[in-house]
């Protein structure tokens, strides 16, 4: 699908930050807000937007430090607070005064602050594999490929290193799937070299005392959501977001609520998958439409 590149201030205006805006269909259309996970960008929502772009718009912005997004010279702002306040800046500058969001990973943990630093703003929320409690394991393997690694040779290199990183996530993953993930996370640079697309300095929000990127308690938030309608997609064999944890989401949440399971899939689902499909779809016609 077609998009244009829009561009806009970070809440703090020292920063040019990017987004994805794909049109939809008719001026009137309900608003989705697609946020990416800690070391991803824009383009990890591609094959979302094959399905829901034109019935929806759709507002994908590149992070700080991500994709088409200037770095920070000061990492100590590569944090959920910061990030919010720009996707706040991003929708206020749009005019857009409510949407739904669908957030992967870190995503899902800014619309869980961003609700409690604007209520309302969100009329529907889908969380693709994170929730209020996120699995030692995981982070653990997260903090372990998250920084500085230096460039991979070439497109074949890369696509070798996101499955090295990732194909416990992935067993069914094919070699063509490995090359489309590498072409979404990773960025070539003038001299064919092959980096990912973030700033390595992100790494330290995720590691050590100084770790930003998860709150220590998120209940309170998910709590807030109060009956907002939320759909969540977990990753059958995820590290990071447990059964457990989903079934306690469900307990604590007193409005509209469904969970799916995505099979042989671990964190996190890149939601082409075709139980996460028809669930985003549906869940999007019923509260978004």
């Amino acid at each position: 699908m077609d998009y244009a590149l829009h561009r806009y201030r970070s809440a703090c205006g020292r920063l040019d930050l990017v987004a994805r805006d794909y049109p939809a269909a008719r001026p009137d259309a309900p608003v989705l807000l697609l946020m990416h996970g800690l070391t991803r960008n824009s383009a990890d929502f591609a094959p979302v937007a094959a399905y829901l772009a034109g019935e929806y718009r759709l507002i994908v912005p590149d992070q700080r430090g991500r994709g088409l997004s200037q770095w920070d010279p000061d990492p100590a702002q590569y944090r959920p607070d910061v990030y919010c306040a720009d996707m706040f800046a991003l929708l206020d500058g749009l005019g857009i005064e409510d949407c739904g969001v669908i957030g992967t990973s870190m995503g899902g943990l800014m619309a869980l602050v961003m609700q409690a630093m604007r209520p309302g703003f969100a009329r529907a929320m889908v969380f693709n594999d994170i929730g209020p409690v996120l699995e030692a394991e995981g982070l653990t393997r997260i903090q372990g490929y998250v920084g500085p690694g230096g460039p991979m040779a070439d497109w074949n290199a890369a696509a070798a290193r996101c499955r090295a990183i990732n194909s416990s996530a992935f067993p069914d993953f094919g070699q063509a799937d490995w090359m489309a993930f590498a072409r979404r996370t990773c960025v070539e640079n003038p001299e064919g070299t092959v980096s990912f697309a973030y700033d390595p300095e992100i790494s330290k929000g995720v590691s050590g005392e100084d770790a930003t990127v998860v709150p220590p308690d998120l209940w309170p938030l998910w709590d807030a959501l109060d009956a907002i309608p939320v759909l969540v997609i977990r990753g059958a064999i995820s590290d990071l977001l447990s059964a457990a944890t989903v079934a306690e989401m469900a307990s604590r949440h007193s409005g509209p609520y469904e969970a799916v399971e995505v099979a042989r899939v671990g964190h996190a689902p890149i939601l082409d998958e075709a139980p996460a499909r028809a669930a985003i779809t549906a869940f999007c016609k019923e509260h978004m439409g």
